[in-house]
C-alpha cells in the first residue's frame, strides 16, 4: 500500500488532511520536517481528524508514458486489464485528494525545479472529466473547497526572482484542478551558512504557528 494513515478515532471525524512528501530524503528532508511540524499542530486542533501521508520518495510513481496517457483517455468499458491497473493507481491518488480538506505539500527545489516525482504525481492526477473538465470558457477544476499549504525549501534565495520556477507552477497546477486557496511557507538560504539557515527555519516555524491560529483558519 503506497499511502499510510495515521490512526485516529473513527467517530466524529472533523477533518481530513493529505500530506505529500517529495523530498529525496523522505521524512528526513527539511521540507518534510516543516510539513510534519505543521501536521502535528493541525492534529492538536483536530484530534479526531484523519491524516494520510503520500511519500513520493518511498513509493515513486512512474513518469507519464504514452501507454499511461492512453489508458486515462480510454473508455472504462474498453480498457485492457493493464489499462485498468494503470487507471486504478491514478484513481487512488485522486481519491486521496478528493477526500482531503487540507493538503500539505513538502516542496524542495532541485536544480531550479520541482522534484521529478512531484511532476509524475501531477501527471497522474490531472485527468479530464475527473479532476478538471473542459468547457466553452476553458478548463474548470473539479477539486474545489480545499486548502493547500506548501512548504518550499531552497538552498539559495529565489522568491520574487525569475529563478523561482516552483511557486507559479505549483499554484497554477493546483488552481487548474480546482484548488485555489494556496499558501506558501518558504525556508530559503539553507545552504548559505548556519546563521542564514537557522533564521530561515525559525521564520518558517513562526509561520506554522500563525497558520494554525483560529484567526488564520477563519481568514
Amino acid at each position: 500500500m503506497i499511502a499510510t494513515e495515521v490512526p485516529t478515532q473513527p467517530e466524529a471525524i472533523m477533518n481530513t488532511l493529505l500530506q505529500i512528501q517529495t523530498s529525496l530524503f523522505a521524512g528526513q528532508g527539511q521540507s518534510s520536517q516543516l510539513a510534519a511540524r505543521y501536521v502535528s499542530a493541525w492534529q492538536e486542533r483536530h484530534p479526531r481528524g484523519t491524516v494520510t501521508v503520500r511519500d513520493l520518495a518511498a513509493s515513486p510513481l512512474p513518469h507519464l508514458t504514452a501507454e499511461r496517457f492512453t489508458a486515462f483517455g480510454t473508455a472504462p468499458t474498453s480498457r485492457t486489464p493493464g489499462q485498468q491497473a494503470i487507471v486504478a493507481e491514478s484513481d487512488a491518488l485522486v481519491d486521496e485528494l478528493r477526500a482531503a480538506d487540507t493538503i500539505v505539500l513538502g516542496l524542495p527545489m532541485y536544480n531550479f525545479g520541482v522534484p521529478s516525482t512531484l511532476k509524475a504525481y501531477f501527471d497522474h492526477v490531472a485527468r479530464a472529466g475527473v479532476t478538471f473538465q473542459y468547457t466553452a470558457n476553458g478548463p474548470v477544476g473539479l477539486l474545489t473547497g480545499k486548502r493547500a499549504i506548501v512548504f518550499a525549501t531552497r538552498g539559495g534565495r529565489y522568491v520574487g526572482t525569475p529563478r523561482d520556477t516552483e511557486t507559479t507552477y505549483v499554484r497554477d497546477f493546483l488552481a487548474f484542478i480546482g484548488i485555489t486557496e494556496v499558501e506558501f511557507v518558504y525556508a530559503e538560504g539553507l545552504a548559505m551558512g548556519e546563521t542564514v539557515r537557522n533564521a530561515a527555519l525559525e521564520s518558517a516555524h513562526a509561520a506554522i504557528s500563525r497558520l494554525e491560529q483560529p484567526e488564520a483558519l477563519a481568514a
